[in-house]
């Protein structure tokens, strides 16, 4: 089954108004990490951002900033920003939109940001309408599918590379699921580009 790394017009185009892609014209790359924040992982993920002197948007999960409060606390103290990816990781194709707008105001009390992403990208057209009044709705460019077991770490960092381009917003995770393919596509990934004179920035 051939991976869709790169999202479809279609999909983009039912969106009107959210966020895919930055300046096409600039060499900037936008890392983004979902899911976290967690134990050693995302400190692992912070560790490598700052041995490369890089910025990245974090779309935290609410259950987790209640869990791992100081984790969250070293996201915003060394930089980066954050992003609201609703209390409970929900889908919000399954839910009803008052519940799904609850949970993410639930998130948004911890997160405090004008970012939204649905996690799984699963969202609504009535709930995306709902959201675009106080959020930028922040989808991606590119998906590393690094937590896809049936993806190879080379494949991940692989398909990473092939598909980024200038003003790239690219979804890494920094969940448990992730962590194997995580740790060896992100260093190569930044380094290949560093290498190409891209930039890093928050979104």
């Amino acid at each position: 089954m051939k991976l869709l790394v790169r999202p479809p017009q279609l999909l983009r185009a039912l969106y009107k108004g959210s966020l895919w892609r930055m300046d096409k014209n600039e060499p900037t790359i936008y890392l983004t990490f979902d899911d976290g924040p967690i134990p050693e992982l995302t400190e692992w993920v912070l560790d490598v951002l700052k041995e490369y002197g890089i910025k990245a948007t974090f779309f935290c999960v609410g259950d987790n900033i209640v869990k791992y409060p100081k984790l969250f606390e070293r996201i915003k103290f060394e930089g980066h920003q954050v992003g609201n990816h609703t209390f409970n990781h929900m889908k919000g194709w399954e839910l009803k939109n008052s519940l799904y707008i609850e949970n993410i105001e639930k998130c948004q009390e911890l997160t405090k940001t004008n970012l939204f992403r649905p996690p799984y990208g699963r969202i609504k057209k009535s709930q995306y309408k709902l959201l675009v009044k106080n959020y930028k709705v922040v989808f991606w460019d590119v998906l590393s599918y690094d937590y896809d077991k049936l993806t190879s770490s080379k494949k991940c960092l692989d398909n990473s590379i092939k598909y980024t381009r200038n003003g790239s917003i690219i979804v890494f995770h920094d969940n448990i699921k992730a962590q194997k393919n995580l740790k060896f596509a992100l260093p190569q990934y930044i380094e290949h580009f560093l290498k190409l004179n891209y930039k890093f920035a928050m979104l």
